[in-house]
């Protein structure tokens, strides 16, 4: 559970990239190449870890993991530059890939059967006190301390702890076996599915709504509502506060509702509030703008991976490894919502692009989703 917490470090990045941008004086389409970094290489390493980890085993591949978030949080704190600030979001990138791929696969080792699925839920909902607190703590160290980078020493502790208790635990992982995990060929064919393809964009939507938002919600906050850099940090909070109530509530309303309702009904919560975004000039507006749109995609992503999981379960390792390539659209993203932002010197642009997400996600909801869910999805 510690390294679910050290998983959601991956989300300081919004606060980051708004005070980084304020600090160094950055365009935002400048400013929103660190995000960028952040997830480019969950299209790199994702597949070779899935390989590394039958070769060196999964609590080493999750040490490993934090090893390398312990030099991201490290680097801020030696050197304050454009350059640093970069070489640091690419680590958390990576060592965040090498956790999300090995993480649920060691929890398997510890927890079986029916409590598998809660285990993993709870690690979900620990991983978001990361998230919810980054923001908080950003706030806080800059008005107390005038240094918002004293985030980074306080993540570090965890990520100390982390390393320290798990590498002192034994944990029987079996016998590995070198073919389990798949190569690139054997994941990118298929992608010659349809109903394949359309997940995999849909993963690259959810995340780079879920990316975008964290980035630009502070923003929304400074220009249209007046709100201070410090203050607009809230932004973030609440979205991942909501996103942590969206996890907990959805895991009851799926076991009793179709999942092609649900997703549609999450969807329109995120259009309700993006489109707010674009209209409102109340703090408490956007906030509560904000709060759907963490609320609406907080279920997107296990409703899309469970459907492409059980299109074709004997292919589930390949299909989870296309999945989690899919968070490179937290690359894509913040790329185009910075330049949107740029081009029409406005976060209007920013939002506009996420928009475009959520109209793929409503297409992909009545019409993948309708599809199957006579055969596999409930």
């Amino acid at each position: 559970m510690l390294a679910f917490v050290a998983m959601g470090f991956v989300d300081l990045v919004g606060s980051a990239t708004s005070y980084v941008k304020h600090d160094l004086q950055l365009s935002d389409t400048v400013a929103n190449i660190f995000p960028s970094m952040v997830f480019f290489w969950f299209l790199i390493f994702s597949v070779p870890t899935g390989i590394l980890m039958n070769r060196i085993g999964q609590r080493r591949t999750v040490l490993l993991s934090l090893v390398v978030t312990l030099a991201s949080l490290l680097l801020p704190l030696v050197s304050y530059t454009f350059t640093s600030m970069l070489l640091s979001f690419s680590l958390l990138g990576i060592g965040n890939t090498l956790m999300q791929v090995a993480l649920n696969p060691l929890l398997s080792n510890v927890v079986q059967g029916n409590r598998l699925a809660s285990a993993i839920t709870f690690g979900q909902f620990v991983k978001a006190i990361a998230s919810f607190s980054a923001p908080l703590i950003a706030r806080y160290a800059a008005m107390q301390f005038d240094n918002w980078r004293l985030l980074f020493p306080v993540f570090m502790i965890v990520a100390v702890m982390a390393v320290l208790w798990l590498g002192s635990t034994n944990i029987d992982e079996g016998e590995r076996t070198r073919t389990q995990s798949s190569s690139f060929s054997e994941c990118f064919a298929l992608l010659g599915d349809k109903l394949i393809l359309l997940s995999f964009f849909g993963i690259i939507c959810h995340v780079g709504i879920d990316v975008g938002t964290n980035v630009t919600a502070p923003k929304v906050l400074v220009e249209h509502a007046g709100v201070s850099v410090d203050d607009s940090m809230f932004g973030g909070s609440v979205y991942f506060l909501f996103r942590l109530a969206g996890c907990l509530s959805g895991t009851f309303i799926l076991a009793r509702y179709a999942a092609r309702r649900f997703f549609l009904v999450s969807t329109l919560c995120i259009l309700a509030g993006l489109g707010g975004l674009l209209f409102f000039r109340s703090a408490t507006a956007m906030y509560v703008c904000i709060a759907l749109v963490g609320f609406g995609n907080s279920n997107i992503f296990p409703v899309i991976v469970s459907q492409a999981m059980l299109h074709k379960p004997e292919k589930k390792n390949e299909i989870s490894g296309l999945m989690i390539m899919g968070l490179f659209g937290g690359t894509l993203f913040p790329l185009a919502m910075g330049v949107a932002s740029d081009l029409f010197h406005t976060q209007v642009g920013a939002v506009a692009v996420m928009l475009v997400g959520v109209a793929y996600l409503l297409i992909f909801g009545k019409s993948t989703l309708r599809a199957s869910a006579t055969s596999n999805i409930p």
